[in-house]
């Protein structure tokens, strides 16, 4: 892990962040705070940020378009912090992009080994060996994360590198959707499915966009998908 990481704290409250912050500097994280949307996202833009904890709640724009905007920019972890602990409020920060989901009240000692789990998995984590299609048409470099689909870069986000990713290395074995969310999301909850279903219905677009007659991925009703190269 990156030694004094920088995180950029999006909260308004100042007795939790004031909490937040005293438990990530004595774990030697640089902390940042922003009490806004529209003062986060300036200081993202301004800053070398490692890590983002955004609140869902905020004076001005909330959390989610603050996410949206910052996943334009950068794929840097974030971990979204709210007092709301309804599933669709989780579902939907993970199909924006956002890596973790942290409810309140919560452990600092928790926020802190979770913020360490995230930045390590984006620094460090092995990538797996790209598998070239016989007619070189999907080709995958895992160094800097990139997908061509018959000669043409994919604009993707780093969710849909992972499903490609995997599947790639088997292609036509068949993924359930549990599987996919243990080897992407890594500590996924079975009731993010529709997570998965979202990122393959991006990815359809995309790839379609370069051959709208291409059908990359099958869908297997019942059990899942699998990759089809062409």
């Amino acid at each position: 892990m990156k030694p004094n990481a920088r995180v950029l704290l999006v909260e308004d409250e100042s007795s939790i962040a004031d909490n937040i912050k005293y438990a990530l500097n004595a774990a030697s994280f640089e902390v940042l705070w922003a009490t806004s949307g529209m003062e986060a996202l300036t200081l993202f833009k301004e800053q070398a940020i490692d890590l983002v904890i955004l609140d869902i709640g905020l004076p001005d724009i909330d959390g989610f378009e603050v996410c949206r905007q910052i996943r334009e920019l950068s794929q840097v972890p974030l971990l979204f912090l709210t007092a709301r602990s309804d599933e669709i409020d989780r579902v939907v920060g993970l199909e924006m992009g956002a890596d973790d989901y942290i409810c309140k009240p919560f452990s600092p000692r928790e926020l802190v080994a979770r913020v360490k789990t995230n930045l390590r998995r984006y620094q460090i984590s092995p990538p797996l060996a790209a598998v070239p299609s016989q007619d070189e048409s999907l080709v995958l470099n895992d160094e800097n994360r990139t997908v061509h689909f018959r000669g043409q870069l994919l604009d993707i986000t780093r969710y849909e590198f992972g499903i490609l990713q995997v599947m790639h290395k088997h292609p036509k074995r068949v993924y359930s959707r549990e599987e996919l969310l243990e080897k992407v999301w890594h500590e996924p909850d079975n009731s993010m499915d529709r997570v998965v279903d979202t990122h393959i219905k991006t990815l359809r677009a995309k790839l379609k966009e370069v051959d709208e007659k291409a059908e990359v991925i099958k869908t297997h009703r019942g059990i899942g998908y699998s990759l089809e190269i062409y």
